[in-house]
């Protein structure tokens, strides 16, 4: 579930004009801004991609990239729900392809355009989120977890209970969307991630409204510049993120808690308003090829699907633990599932009502 600072420059790499939110290019005669081979709108998390694999690909294939970016599955979800953009790749979590699946809003793969699959790990395949493997090709994978700043936090974390420590008052950061913010309330009660108890839902978010006074912020792509620059002492993020942050400020660290942590895929789709359905199959078929893999793999952190990738890494990489967990990780870890519609509307409910809350 990736993840950060979303940066539109990247979208400069489409050698041509950019589209805004939701505009696409065709690729057809009547745009003379066009390659012969057309265009690609992308769809993606800021920050999770290494920008020359976007020149690469159009090097090789002659097919234009139009590049945006999102900050969460939920704003993802609404742009191409409610304000009718169309894009011809986008970049989910887990659950979200559950529902954007259950609402048909993706379109089947052709796997004959996407020999690389082959290459992807075979328990990533046949998820629970796209049982049939019909709609989804992993893109990235890993784990959620603790950020903090060893010269400002006194104990090693071992508990979600640091979120929540009165002693860090003003330090701490907590993700700016509801499933993110309410499952970590809900696991350091205990909870699962997917329940659908409106109870251990609403007392969950009554929990976050008393962190409320604690938190510095609510963020997503700013946690960067923040934990970066050392003007917060704690947040939760993504592990591949961490180790971005840590090259910049090597005082931070991370934990996994000890009542359980999110083990999430990223994974290509295509919608089901894709207009060059062709492209998006060459283009996810290209970020499964081992050169693109690696290059992604060393750009962000995060975990590659691809088992190439994995072979050519760095044995360092290769052997984090929290980059290729074992079973003995694994088996701390929930994924996030697609919730039923009732409890969708009251995670929007409760959201709003703690966004409403006094400090």
């Amino acid at each position: 579930m990736k993840k950060s600072l979303a940066l539109l420059s990247v979208a400069a790499l489409t050698l041509g004009a950019l589209s805004g939110c939701g505009g696409t290019q065709s690729g057809t005669a009547d745009d003379p801004g066009a390659a012969d081979k057309g265009v690609v709108n992308v769809y993606n998390w800021g920050v999770y991609i290494d920008e020359s694999v976007l020149e690469d690909f159009t090097a090789e294939t002659g097919i234009k990239v139009v590049y945006d970016t999102f900050e969460s599955n939920e704003a993802m979800y609404g742009v191409l729900k409610n304000e009718g953009a169309s894009y011809d790749v986008v970049i989910p979590s887990d659950y979200m392809i559950s529902r954007m699946i259950e609402e048909d809003m993706l379109e089947p793969l052709n796997f004959d355009n996407i020999p690389n699959f082959e290459d992807v790990d075979p328990a990533l395949k046949n998820p629970d989120y796209d049982p049939e493997n019909l709609y989804s090709v992993p893109y990235m994978w890993g784990l959620l977890g603790i950020i903090y700043n060893t010269s400002m936090v006194e104990e090693t974390p071992t508990s979600w209970d640091i979120m929540f420590d009165e002693n860090y008052s003003g330090q701490i950061l907590m993700f700016n969307n509801s499933r993110d913010a309410i499952g970590i309330a809900l696991k350091q009660l205990g909870y699962s991630y997917n329940t659908t108890d409106e109870n251990q839902i609403k007392e969950a978010v009554d929990l976050l409204i008393q962190q409320k006074p604690l938190v510095q912020s609510y963020v997503m792509d700013d946690i960067f510049e923040k934990m970066q620059s050392g003007s917060a002492a704690i947040g939760a993020y993504y592990y591949g993120d961490f180790l971005t942050m840590q090259e910049v400020n090597p005082d931070l660290a991370f934990c996994l808690p000890e009542e359980g942590t999110n083990l999430y895929v990223d994974a290509m789709c295509i919608p089901k308003n894709a207009e060059n359905k062709e492209n998006a199959e060459i283009f996810i078929n290209y970020m499964c090829s081992t050169q693109a893999g690696l290059k992604n793999c060393e750009e962000i952190w995060y975990s590659s699907p691809l088992l190439s990738v994995r072979e050519e890494l760095d044995p360092e990489v290769s052997g984090d633990p929290y980059a290729y967990p074992d079973e003995s990780i694994l088996g701390q870890c929930e994924s996030f599932k697609n919730l039923p519609a009732d409890t969708l509307a009251l995670y929007d409910s409760e959201w709003t009502r703690l966004m409403l809350a006094s400090n």
